[in-house]
């Protein structure tokens, strides 16, 4: 098996959530046969993240890059494109892999040239299924999706599935989704490499969307059953003011350039 490297950005990480990750990220690897480069991305200044967590395998490859500030969440992914092995695993700090997802995510790369792209079938931790792949969202839809009250979202359910792509998802690969999320990314590496990473000017929001519709103008995307995730974030409008102004600016940046669809 070729190499893997792994990044993850960490702002004020849930340290829980974190020792999660890395303990489903390690057994994983097992599974796989790899060891990774594991490149932790300090966002916050914390600097001996190392010292929070429990030790990882002595034959990983661990860096921790420090000292360059809050730069946001894709310019921080950014920051490892120097150091990427064959594939490359983009990772939130909430988000916990099966054992079997890296064998058999890597293996369908490897039996695929043409995929650039792998993305997981999701689930909350109470095993609610989470759609990671999207069709080219509206104004409206993101609104109704991200802040509607749930009695007005009950409404457009016909509509929000469809936009989720609920009528495609399944236990079936699904090739070339036109939008998928950024939490879990397995890349071929060359084509991340090729796209420069995320476009920085997104600070937080819509930069996956960016650049899943700019990987797959390069190579193919695929949706994955088999590579299983829980995902335990998500949710801006939970998160206070300061992250629905960051995602209404992100929502601004992206329909400037892939055009304005209202409804």
């Amino acid at each position: 098996m070729r190499g893997l490297s792994v990044s993850i950005v960490l702002y004020c990480p849930d340290l829980a959530l974190l020792e999660a990750t890395l303990g489903a990220l390690e057994r994983a690897c097992g599974e796989a046969g790899v060891s990774p480069c594991l490149l932790l991305v300090d966002n916050d200044g914390r600097g001996q993240i190392l010292d929070d967590v429990a030790p990882l395998p002595a034959d990983w490859r661990v860096k921790v890059l420090s000292g360059h500030g809050n730069v946001g969440f894709g310019a921080g992914h950014n920051l490892c494109l120097g150091a990427l092995e064959t594939y490359h695993l983009i990772l939130n700090p909430d988000l916990e892999l099966a054992p079997d997802a890296l064998k058999n995510a890597l293996f369908f790369l490897e039996s695929n040239p043409d995929c650039g792209l792998v993305v997981p079938s999701a689930s909350w931790a109470d095993g609610r299924v989470q759609y990671l792949c999207k069709r080219m969202p509206t104004v409206f839809d993101l609104l109704l999706r991200g802040f509607a009250p749930a009695w007005l979202r009950s409404r457009f359910q016909e509509r929000l599935a469809r936009y989720e792509m609920r009528d495609l998802i399944g236990e079936r690969v699904l090739w070339d989704p036109p939008i998928v999320s950024g939490c879990c990314m397995l890349f071929r590496s060359s084509v991340l490499q090729l796209l420069g990473g995320f476009d920085p000017r997104y600070f937080l929001y819509f930069e996956d969307f960016d650049l899943a519709i700019r990987a797959g103008a390069r190579a193919r995307l695929a949706y994955l059953p088999s590579f299983r995730v829980v995902h335990h974030g998500g949710h801006a409008a939970r998160k206070g003011w300061a992250h629905i102004g960051m995602f209404l600016r992100s929502a601004v940046i992206f329909f400037r350039k892939y055009g304005w669809r209202w409804f």
